[in-house]
């Protein structure tokens, strides 16, 4: 059985080399189709990332071996207008994603190796990630060239927030299942 477990900053960045294989692994294949380098971007963007207030990680283990992890942290205020951040608050709006958005618990990567994947590892990774989010108030944005992550964020009890065009190939605002304005975000048409 793969044990899931919450990693400390410092242990976590000793896992950079299984880190790195494991994004490689989960990312550069489709419907992602990233390549070498952003999966070592991701190894030096995380050794900023877990000096952002609110960090916490969990990492899947098979055994010795890491296949699996979840990085996530709190959102700031103002909220941030880097990476796809721009997206989600035009698709939110101001008020919105200052509301939802900030000071909630921000997921901001999980991946599993595809030899893992439909175990539950993902679910369960994602759930130690969010568990303690303040008041339940967690959220994520993925993209919408994934119908599988899209489907599997539905599974888990996930609301979809924003509904970029149809066919449109954007990203989508996701709020977590225990998020109190769930029932307030806008359903497709």
């Amino acid at each position: 059985m793969t044990a899931v477990r919450a990693v400390a900053r410092d242990a976590l960045l000793g896992h950079g080399t299984a880190l790195r294989s494991v994004y490689a692994d989960a990312f550069c294949a489709p419907p992602w189709n990233e390549d070498e380098e952003r999966a070592d971007a991701f190894v030096t963007r995380l050794g900023s990332d877990v000096r952002r207030p609110g960090f916490t990680a969990a990492l899947a283990f098979d055994g010795p071996d890491v296949v699996g992890f979840a990085t996530a942290w709190s959102t700031p205020t103002p909220f941030p207008a880097d990476r796809c951040h721009p997206q989600a608050a035009a698709g939110l709006g101001p008020s919105r994603t200052e509301e939802w958005l900030c000071g909630a618990r921000e997921i901001d990567e999980l991946a599993v190796r595809a030899t893992a994947r439909g175990t539950g590892v993902a679910a369960r990774l994602l759930r130690a990630v969010t568990e303690d989010a303040p008041d339940g108030r967690a959220w994520l944005l993925t993209s919408l060239r994934s119908p599988r992550a899209l489907a599997f964020y539905r599974r888990q009890g996930w609301t979809q927030a924003t509904h970029p065009s149809p066919g449109g190939h954007g990203i989508a605002v996701f709020l977590g299942p225990h998020h109190p304005a769930r029932t307030l975000a806008a359903q497709p048409l």
